[in-house]
Order: C-alpha cells, then structure tokens, then sequence
C-alpha cells in the first residue's frame, strides 16, 4: 500500500473539474461550485458566476431557469460523479479490506482533490435547496453511503471490526471530511498514506495484509 496519488487515482481518468465536463454547462457549474465554496450561495449572483465563466448572464438561463437549479445541479452531479468512481475503484478489488481501502482513498481523493470544491458545496450549501430537492439530493447521497455500508458489514461479519458498522462510518467520515482543512497533496504525506493510516483506525493491522 502507500501508492502515490497517481497511482492510486488510476481506476477513473476523468477529465473534469469537480465532477463537471468541458461543455458550456460543465463550465458554468464548476465556475459556480467555486463561487458557492468562496462566498456562498445567497451571496453569490448569477451575474457574478457569468462573469466567471466569461459569458453574458443570460446565457446562463439557456441552461439553469433559476441559480437554485445551478445548486441542485452542481450537487447531483457531484454525488452521481464520486459514486460512480468509487464503484469503479472497488471493482477492481475482492478482498473487502482492499475495498474499504479504496473507498476510503476515493473519498479523500473527493474531499482535497479534483471535485474539492463541489464537495465543499455539497457539504455547506445543500440546505440551499428547497425540501424536495434536498430529498432527492439526500436518497442520491444513501446510494453512495450504502456502497459504504456494504464494506463495512462484509468487514464486521468476517470479526474485523466489532462495532456497529453504521457508527464506523460515521467515524470515517469526520477523519476523511476534514482533510481539505490541512492535507496538502503535495505535501510530506501521501495520500496513499493517508488511506492506510484510516483503513488501520477500522481493522488495524490487517490493513497490511490481505484482507
């Protein structure tokens, strides 16, 4: 273990910028996920995403009738983007610690890497949305959390963890989500590193071994 993040980041090649494409609607939604990450989401304008982009603010309404649906949309796709690679990275695994291994990787990948900014909107800015939207938002975000849970039982019921499994991801998650506060990818640690050192707070020494 203890692969570099290139290495680690070769189950999906995406060339994207938090989750979203080149397209003009790829652009507007990561030039509005950088807004809603640096001055929130009331604060920011349409005119002021626009400018971003380097188009005139009605061009925008070709695409998203109101800002709240470049909310909605910038969360979806995010959440649909991070579920769909952590099943790629699992996929390429059997045993289930290597599993969690990569989901924990991917998350932390999510988190301080190329959809960091999406991430942190989704995080702080989903009560944004209106109740339905965060409902639809929130059963997107339970299929991603059940491919968690999943691991986590598999991992429990094989005696290599004793707690609830439910309450080890809640664990991992405040270890992984508060990475964008001080991990550098280009710093001494790698993420990589990083991975093992979490996969060890949930099964400890097996993490090295072959799950």
């Amino acid at each position: 273990m203890g692969k570099s993040m290139s290495q680690d980041s070769g189950a999906v090649q995406a060339p994207m910028v938090n989750g979203m494409d080149d397209s003009p609607r790829g652009r507007v939604l990561s030039a509005a996920a950088r807004l809603f990450r640096e001055k929130g989401f009331d604060r920011t304008t349409v005119r002021d995403i626009a400018r971003e982009v380097g188009i005139q603010s009605g061009s925008i309404f070709h695409h998203f009738p109101t800002k709240e649906d470049i909310l909605y949309a910038v969360v979806v796709e995010v959440i649909r983007f991070n579920t769909e690679r952590l099943r790629a990275a699992m996929a390429e695994h059997e045993a289930p610690v290597e599993k969690l291994r990569a989901l924990v990787l991917g998350e932390i990948e999510a988190i301080v890497g190329d959809t960091r900014e999406a991430m942190s909107v989704l995080v702080y800015e989903w009560r944004c949305l209106s109740p339905d939207r965060q409902s639809e938002a929130l059963a997107l975000r339970e299929v991603y959390e059940q491919l968690w849970l999943d691991t986590l039982s598999s991992l429990h019921e094989q005696g290599l963890f004793r707690d609830d499994p439910f309450i080890m991801r809640r664990l991992i998650t405040g270890m992984t989500s508060w990475t964008n506060t001080w991990f550098h990818p280009d710093g001494n640690l790698a993420i990589g590193d990083l991975a093992d050192m979490i996969v060890r707070r949930v099964v400890g020494e097996q993490a090295d071994g072959n799950g």
